[in-house]
């Protein structure tokens, strides 16, 4: 990894369940010798959100909402010149899944906690956003051993992948590379993750797309 990175000091992965994000930020963060901060995973209210008991879909909401803006709200970006961090997630995420989560008296409630904190957390200086077809990430979803996630049905995958797609679609916040990996495994092939590295190794100015050519289907 060379030049492009001197500038940025806060880069930020994302994109929809088992796209790669947490791979391609330890991946990173290895290389770049950076600060790892991982998505919140320990929500007490997940389990009953995906078995769709009433009123945990807002409870899960509520603490990923406080969870993300308390690690965000900690950062402290002009400690060391020569820091820099990586997350697997973006802030704003929070607000993807709260639009399709949650009914109109509960959104309008936690917009108002969510507008509250946004002002208060960092901008990224670079986001990659991982784009996945709905069939792949369910052949990934299926290869973990995580019970909670083969609850997820199709149509609710399917509805999370156009979320993302609609919500970069309209990104403008700082610059994004928009990445499509259902024909990617940099995590198992070395040549898909050169070929990643590569791209990333160059600027990023507003928003920009990556289509690697040539590789394999990822598992």
């Amino acid at each position: 990894m060379s030049a492009i990175y001197e500038s940025l000091r806060f880069i930020a992965i994302e994109g929809p369940l088992r796209v790669g994000k947490t791979s391609l930020a330890d991946l990173l963060a290895d290389r770049l010798h950076a600060e790892r901060i991982h998505d919140v995973e320990d929500n007490p209210f997940l389990e009953a959100f995906y078995r769709d008991r009433p009123g945990a879909a807002f409870q899960s909401q509520l603490y990923f909402l406080i969870e993300r803006y308390k690690q965000w709200r900690a950062l402290d970006l002009t400690s060391r010149l020569d820091r820099v961090v990586i997350c697997d997630y973006l802030f704003e995420k929070d607000k993807i899944f709260a639009y399709l989560n949650l009914g109109d008296a509960e959104l309008k409630l936690y917009n108002q906690f969510y507008e509250m904190l946004a002002e208060q957390v960092p901008i990224p200086d670079l986001v990659v956003y991982l784009q996945a077809r709905p069939q792949t990430l369910r052949q990934r979803i299926a290869s973990k051993n995580i019970a909670a996630e083969h609850q997820i049905s199709d149509e609710y995958l399917e509805e999370v992948v156009r979320a993302y797609e609609q919500f970069f679609f309209h990104y403008r916040s700082t610059d994004l590379l928009v990445v499509e990996t259902s024909e990617m495994d940099f995590v198992h092939r070395n040549e898909d993750l050169q070929e990643l590295l590569r791209r990333l190794s160059q600027p990023v100015k507003g928003t920009q797309y990556f289509l690697p050519l040539g590789s394999a289907p990822a598992d």
